[in-house]
Order: C-alpha cells, then structure tokens, then sequence
C-alpha cells in the first residue's frame, strides 16, 4: 500500500500504521480513509496529503 505525505507539515501516512488516535485502524488504505479525517499533527484535510514516491 502506498504512503501519504501531508503537503504542509510533513507528516506521512503509513497504512501499515494507521493512525489509531485518530480512530484509522492498521492496514487500512489511504483512500480507504473516510473524507473528514484530518492530519494528526497540523490538523489539514485529507485533501492535503500527496502519494509519496
């Protein structure tokens, strides 16, 4: 699965990590991550991230 880099702090979103504060459970994909999530650091939309290479 592919990672996501969020465009404005930095942060990457690691499928194989989830983001469990925020309710995303491990494995789970970046598309299938529901809309209003935001970035656990700078709090951007998911609308902010980028695939990272």
């Amino acid at each position: 699965m592919k990672k996501y880099q969020c465009a404005v702090c930095g942060y990457v979103y690691d499928p194989e990590e989830g983001d469990p504060d925020g309710g995303i459970a491990p494995g789970t994909a970046f598309e299938d991550i529901p809309d209003d999530w935001h970035c656990p650091v700078c709090y951007v939309t998911k609308s902010d991230f980028e695939p990272v290479e």
